[in-house]
């Protein structure tokens, strides 16, 4: 199996138990690995890679009837909806606790990649306070990060993404990538 280095560096945690790969539609013939969500590890915490999931998926396994994590649900359905909205989503991303076996997570915290045609003065009124941290925070209950491609100065957008899989104590942990349905079944030839 030939993966780019980015594939390789994000997905080596999935090599020893994923049977078939596929090719991204989003980048130049880099194979990526799709999978169902794998068990957590004793920590509570999905096991180091980014692990690409549709939004049905994340909801199956990280949502919840009632109690706080439902209501956390419902602000990331909002926030996932809005972020489309814009019609320049490229990636959309949760980490930290809400992707853990934490039974009550505060909030969810998400990276927008925006299309490098993103413009947040231009994007529709309704959609402005994804892009304020404190607003998105106070108005959403979500710590909202969110960057262009283009805009990556210091490190390769790969990068900044996998950073996010270093919890705050310094342990490693998994991230997810909310793809599309149609992404998820892309036949590769």
């Amino acid at each position: 199996m030939n993966l780019c280095a980015t594939s390789a560096r994000l997905c080596n945690a999935w090599l020893a138990i994923v049977d078939e790969p596929i090719r991204c539609p989003k980048t130049f013939g880099c194979i990526l690995l799709v999978m169902t969500l794998p068990d957590f590890s004793a920590t509570g915490d999905l096991p180091l890679g980014v692990h690409r999931v549709t939004i049905d998926e994340v909801i199956q396994r990280f949502g919840a009837d009632s109690g706080k994590r439902a209501l956390v649900t419902q602000r990331l359905l909002h926030i996932y909806d809005l972020a489309k909205r814009t019609g320049h989503l490229g990636q959309f991303i949760i980490f930290g606790s809400y992707v853990s076996t934490k039974a009550e997570p505060n909030d969810v915290d998400i990276i927008l990649v925006m299309k490098d045609t993103f413009v947040p003065r231009e994007c529709p009124r309704e959609c402005a306070g994804l892009f304020d941290h404190a607003i998105a925070q106070a108005r959403y209950g979500a710590s909202i990060f969110w960057a262009r491609p283009s805009a990556m100065l210091l490190e390769p957008l790969e990068e900044f993404i996998a950073a996010w899989q270093v919890k705050r104590d310094g342990s490693l942990c998994g991230i997810l990538e909310v793809i599309e349905e149609e992404e998820e079944n892309h036949d590769p030839e």
